[in-house]
């Protein structure tokens, strides 16, 4: 019996946006940003130590260096992504290795380009930009030398990773991504036995890479048959790839201005204490970010694939995963906002508490907002419009830094944390306008979310000088509320079911009926 190309069609993208298949992904993509967090916690006090204040800060430096110069993909892991996934939704398979092989090679031309940068500007890193000891510099220069052999590794890992994102295939990524994190931070320790040479240890991250690389590369082979036997290229592909690439880097550019901006204003206004009132609470509250990062990177091949073929498969998802953020962020948000300053109390002291919390407040707020906005912003780029978003970010940038700049003036860090704010709430509202222009009429709960907003809004005004008891009675309140809310009215028979199964599974309910 013959199968149509439709049927067909429908097949592959029922199968790769399959709701236990999304939920299986987003909870390993969970694992693998959590992993390398707790690996940093148990290595990096005796790395401190054992390689010195000095030569641990030009580590971190490395780090970030290494994070920085994988802009020099220009996009296109991105752009590679929701190209395979869209052909994917559309069976259209006869060209998937042209596509991915040109995508790869102009990866690794970029990426030689940017170790070629980074090479060349190492000198003078070492000798004029950073602070390194006199008796450092020749090790620190031969370091950053050795670094820039990974850069190709790691923008290359960024493609062939984007293609088996593309096909749903986030347990190979993450079985590659969790001892690729761990490694990074307790590799320095299997290294620090012998020597305490950076260009040596170095070396050993860098050799960390190039294996990743490699490996990834033959998951993408075995994820795609068709690849190892036909490596051809396809000059049509350029030009898409580029496109998507370019405004996917105007985002990735403008966003980190936006994000680290304004504690450098802070510390050139008002102080660099104050600057650490302020980071530390930021740095705090945007960890609750990791839940939505983890489900959205999962959902942007979902929504691209469902988007191929117009599915309303498309609509459900997207509708489904506000839904499911809305659930776990906003109650993890309200018990920062009812606690912020017995934690700080508790944690750092009470004259940190009294500069810090409403900072920490106000900033919490944002990052409800901004967890939220990351679904509209994949499901934008999942339709293959990254120019949107990358001229959202463009119109966005002076407005901020005005805003940041006037309300610091004013209002010190409380001031700094309200223009932040302010702008992903703009940015939230803008991305969901930008989606429910090809979603159409849609079941997002923008009343309740509304109303949730309020809420926080209202607890950070009136909590100023509230104890533990009435803080604990509000969130008990307000929690139990939400929850009701949500049981009844944000999730839907299929949610209800699954969510009591889980618990029958676990022994907490018996004979419990929906």
């Amino acid at each position: 019996m013959s199968v149509s190309p439709a049927t067909t069609q429908d097949f592959r993208t029922q199968d790769l946006t399959r709701g236990a298949t999304l939920a299986r992904n987003s909870v390993w993509n969970l694992t693998g940003l959590v992993a390398p967090i707790l690996a940093a916690a148990v290595a990096i006090p005796p790395v401190i130590r054992g390689l010195g204040t000095d030569r641990f800060g030009v580590l971190t430096v490395a780090w970030v260096v290494v994070g920085y110069f994988s802009l020099f993909d220009l996009g296109l892991g991105r752009a590679l992504t929701n190209i395979v996934a869209y052909k994917l939704g559309r069976n259209e398979l006869d060209d998937l290795p042209e596509t991915i092989w040109t995508a790869s090679l102009l990866m690794f031309v970029l990426g030689l380009i940017g170790g070629g940068v980074l090479a060349g500007a190492s000198g003078y890193l070492t000798r004029s930009v950073l602070k390194i000891p006199a008796d450092l510099q020749s090790e620190v220069g031969a370091a950053f030398l050795v670094l820039s052999v990974s850069v190709p590794f790691v923008i290359s890992s960024a493609g062939f990773r984007g293609v088996l994102e593309a096909q749903q295939h986030f347990g190979w990524v993450n079985a590659v991504r969790v001892p690729l994190g761990i490694f990074t931070f307790v590799a320095p320790l299997g290294v620090l036995p012998f020597t305490k040479n950076l260009a040596i240890v170095f070396m050993v991250l860098v050799s960390g890479r190039v294996v990743v690389c490699f490996v990834y590369l033959g998951m993408c082979l075995a994820g795609v048959p068709t690849l190892a036997k036909r490596i051809a290229l396809r000059r049509q592909v350029v030009r898409p790839l580029l496109n998507f690439g370019a405004w996917m880097t105007v985002s990735n550019i403008v966003s980190p201005i936006m994000a680290y901006m304004d504690r450098f204003l802070v510390g050139a206004m008002l102080s660099m204490t104050a600057v650490a009132y302020y980071a530390t609470p930021y740095e705090l509250t945007t960890k609750v970010l990791v839940l939505p990062g983890a489900l959205v990177s999962v959902m942007f091949p979902a929504f691209s694939t469902a988007l191929s073929t117009k599915s309303p498969r498309a609509n459900t998802l997207f509708e489904r995963t506000v839904t499911y953020t809305l659930i776990a962020v906003f109650p993890i948000t309200l018990f920062i906002v009812v606690f912020a300053r017995l934690g700080l109390n508790l944690w750092l002291g009470k004259e940190f508490a009294d500069h810090a919390s409403r900072a920490l407040q106000i900033l919490t707020i944002g990052v409800l907002l901004n967890g939220l906005a990351l679904i509209p912003f994949a499901y934008v780029q999942g339709a293959g419009r990254a120019d949107l978003t990358g001229k959202l970010h463009l119109i966005e940038l002076p407005c901020y830094l005005v805003a940041v700049f006037w309300l610091t003036r004013h209002y010190g860090i409380e001031g700094t944390a309200l223009a932040w704010t302010l702008r992903v709430g703009i940015d939230c509202a803008a991305l969901f306008w930008l989606s429910a222009r090809s979603i159409g009429r849609n079941n997002v709960p923008y009343r309740a979310l509304a109303a949730l907003i309020a809420l926080e809004v209202a607890a950070t005004l009136g909590l100023a000088n509230a104890g533990f008891l009435p803080r604990m009675a509000l969130f008990v309140i307000s929690a139990t509320g939400f929850g009701i809310y949500a049981w009844r009215s944000l999730t839907g028979p299929e949610e209800r079911n699954m969510i009591l199964l889980a618990f029958r599974r676990v022994g907490l309910l018996r004979g419990v009926s929906q």
